[in-house]
């Protein structure tokens, strides 16, 4: 299903690339699998922790066994390593990668117009892998007709990213608390607050090393993983040989069947249990910006893998011969919904990837979504009985993520929306020059904007009251595209506003949803820079596909890069709304709680463009503003 692992260059295939995936792989141990390889310390204690006892047969061993094998099979397997790492957006995995995607290719964004991926940026514009096919027009026409389908598409998304948050909140506590807990099996006298005590010691130092880099982090803690999965993969045989040989036939799925012929509705609630055999799993996907693919499929799939199967293998061997030791061989852990909620989204983003990105047949699409939701169906609608029971924490976690950003990207569509109708033009503001008596003072003024296109009313509202601005004005927007990153030689995109005796420019500052070079202190020195190439090289056009550029000036005595330096001496200031949205006052009361308390604490307590640009206080000049939207 993966298009682009038909065409593999040469260079992929040489003894450097093969280093350097084996390296990757190898830190991936400590960044990625952490919590899947962990999964065995509390999988069959949380099973067998409510009605589903053990019996004198094997029947539920193996029934859990089975569920265990295929369940990592179909799902971490050939869901995640064989199909979902291939939707990769150009090497960035999760949720928002997936619709990133979806936008690129087709109408579906809600912001689709102004942060579509810029058409010259060939990397991101590879074209289809192949014919669209009716199904795939009939989809993307349909959500591009519909604005409340891309509506509840990006509340779709947001819920699946809030449920990875969700689930982020609680995992590594639980984690570790779980792996701590078998202390108590050796030291009988360690009291649990100690066990707690410890674990919250490991996550602080855990948290503390991660501003360290991924790469550190993960050459620190892959030594200690691979030592862990060659552990329990080596007691895995071990228990087998000794204790039970025959449960390889859990392999079979007959022994599912078996088990809920048996168990009947215990055996379903305890679903809950067994899907903790993938918490993590999602992961692989989620940190593909970290690594690679071909990396990542190969930690799993020869080492991660194997390992695991073979420890759940020993772990029921060694149940199946002592059933009274259940209670002590396995410690105790809360089964949370947000690993099964991500893992529904991601396969219901897959078939609209399936259909619009990689044009393969809708019968391919509903063959993938019916196979792997049914599954996921299944755990989830077993997982909500653990609701009452715990469940509910990292859901509400999610449903507050959710409102939170669901109201911001709310409030901020609301400001874009109030700025794009009530921007003005610059012609008809430059023409009240007479009237309004405007002077040209000395220095750069950068003006931040929102807006693409003409005056923003911020700076309107400044003239109006201040009639005066320096003689080399620059608008500075920054726009974030639906692509991971923007090449730095294509960060700034310069023009020019009306003649060369205004020397009013334009700059567009692009930056992809992974981009993180926004805390850069040489924004200035950056941009000027720009702007002096800019006057040097004009570009005259497109000639039969062609661009043509102008050579304009042969030494640094060009007169217009001459006066921007001059005008840069006497002084750069930066000009930035300091704008507050309100509800109008027949608003509705939600829209009133949304934009006025919501929106209005997030807005105050938000890091301002100014500090994320580096802007110099002393530099800074705030215009007050008011939206009523």
């Amino acid at each position: 299903m993966d298009p682009e692992s038909a065409s593999t260059s040469p260079e992929s295939r040489s003894p450097k690339t093969y280093r350097t995936n084996l390296l990757l792989a190898y830190q991936s141990f400590g960044v990625v699998f952490g919590d899947l390889t962990i999964s065995p310390i509390y999988v069959y204690k949380s099973t067998f922790s409510g009605k589903l006892r053990l019996h004198e047969e094997d029947d539920e061993v193996l029934g859990i066994l089975s569920l265990v094998f295929w369940t990592l099979t179909l799902i971490a397997l050939c869901k995640y390593t064989a199909i979902v790492l291939g939707a990769d957006d150009n090497g960035e995995g999760g949720t928002f990668a997936l619709y990133s995607l979806l936008c690129r290719n087709s109408k579906m964004g809600l912001l689709h117009a102004q942060h579509a991926v810029p058409e010259h940026l060939a990397a991101y514009n590879p074209g289809t892998s192949g014919k669209e096919t009716k199904t795939t027009l009939i989809i993307k026409n349909f959500f591009e007709k519909h604005q409340s389908s891309r509506i509840l598409l990006l509340l779709f998304v947001l819920m699946g990213t809030s449920m990875v948050v969700g689930d982020g909140v609680l995992t590594p506590a639980m984690s570790v608390l779980s792996a701590v807990s078998g202390l108590e099996i050796k030291f009988l006298e360690l009291h649990e607050n100690y066990s707690v005590f410890i674990a919250c010691l490991i996550i602080v130092a855990l948290f503390a090393l991660q501003h360290y880099g991924t790469h550190r982090v993960g050459f620190l803690f892959a030594p200690i993983l691979i030592a862990w999965l060659a552990c329990i993969g080596g007691l895995g045989i071990y228990n087998t040989i000794k204790w039970n040989p025959s449960v390889v036939r859990a392999i079979s799925p007959y022994y599912i069947y078996n088990f809920f012929k048996k168990a009947g509705k215990d055996g379903w609630s305890s679903l809950g249990g067994a899907v903790l055999c993938i918490t993590g799993a999602e992961a692989m996907f989620a940190d593909l910006g970290h690594f690679s693919k071909i990396s990542i499929r190969m930690a799993f799939t020869w080492i991660v893998y194997p390992c695991l199967l073979l420890a759940y293998m020993g772990e029921a061997a060694y149940l199946s011969k002592h059933k009274e030791d259940l209670e002590r061989s396995f410690f105790k852990a809360i089964p949370g919904l947000s690993v099964i909620t991500v893992m529904l989204v991601t396969t219901c983003l897959m078939f609209l990837i399936i259909t619009t990105v990689w044009n393969q047949s809708v019968f391919s699409a509903f063959l993938f979504t019916i196979i792997f939701a049914s599954l996921e169906l299944l755990y989830f609608t077993a997982c909500l009985l653990k609701f009452p029971h715990g469940g509910w924490l990292p859901f509400l976690l999610s449903i507050i993520t959710l409102t939170t950003m669901s109201i911001w990207h709310y409030g901020t569509a609301k400001k874009l929306n109030f700025e794009l109708h009530n921007k003005v033009s610059l012609d008809s503001l430059l023409s009240l020059g007479p009237t309004l008596g405007l002077a040209r003072v000395p220095g750069v003024a950068l003006v931040l904007t929102n807006s693409v296109a003409g005056v923003p009313p911020m700076f309107a509202h400044f003239v109006t009251n201040f009639p005066a601005f320096h003689r080399v004005l620059i608008f500075v927007s920054v726009q974030t595209y639906v692509v991971p990153t923007i090449p730095e030689n294509e960060r700034f995109l310069i023009g020019r506003y009306g003649s060369k005796e205004h020397k009013m420019f334009w700059c567009i500052l692009r930056y992809g949803y992974k981009d993180g070079g926004r805390d850069n202190y040489d924004f200035e020195n950056r941009l000027l820079a720009k702007v002096t190439e800019f006057l040097r090289f004009e570009r005259v056009g497109n000639v039969g596909g062609m661009r043509r550029v102008r050579f304009v000036c042969e030494d640094e005595e060009c007169k217009e890069v001459k006066e921007l330096m001059e005008e840069r001496e006497a002084g750069v200031a930066y000009m930035m709304g300091n704008t507050i949205v309100v509800a109008r006052e027949d608003a509705p009361l939600v829209k009133k709680l949304a934009i006025d308390g919501v929106y209005g604490f997030l807005r105050r307590n938000s890091r301002r463009p100014a500090v994320a640009l580096g802007v110099p206080h002393t530099s800074l000049i705030e215009v007050g503003m008011v939206y009523n939207v």
